[in-house]
């Protein structure tokens, strides 16, 4: 009878580690996934948002595009910040907050009394953080593995 239940308690706690471990690798394909999402959406709006800052300076239909355009990114940049990293991502995940930091930082230089300026929004170095953050998805791509 001790038998039985040494071998059944055993097999308990390796069935409860196994999905301890499981969990983790959803955890860390959810996380890759939804960083790379992000990237992606990045790289779109620095793309988009490249074009618009130079109509922005003389077309006002432009500049209330831009600003959306903006706005959006605002909101999106603290959602993912907020997003709970697996341990095996958060050096990477504090990576990531601290390049968005460095965005929100120029959003913030861009503005003058809430309201955006193009010409400095053209100074900060916005895009540039962007285009080094797109480095970051091949770190991001080795979770999947």
């Amino acid at each position: 009878m001790k038998k039985i239940m040494f071998i059944l308690f055993t097999f308990s706690i390796v069935i409860l580690s196994g999905c301890s471990v499981l969990e983790e690798v959803n955890s860390s394909l959810n996380y890759a996934t939804e960083s790379t999402d992000y990237i992606n959406d990045l790289q779109t709006f620095g793309e988009e948002a490249s074009s618009l800052v130079q109509d922005a300076a003389t077309d006002p239909d432009k500049k209330t595009e831009l600003e959306g355009k903006i706005t959006d990114l605002e909101a999106r940049i603290k959602e993912f910040n907020e997003m709970k990293a697996p341990s095996i991502a958060t050096d990477l995940h504090e990576t990531v907050v601290e390049k968005n930091d460095q965005i929100l930082e120029g959003i913030n230089t861009a503005k003058e009394n809430g309201e955006l300026s193009v010409e400095k929004l053209k100074d900060t170095e916005i895009f540039k953080t962007i285009n080094e953050m797109t480095d970051l998805i091949d770190q991001i791509k080795q979770l999947e593995l």
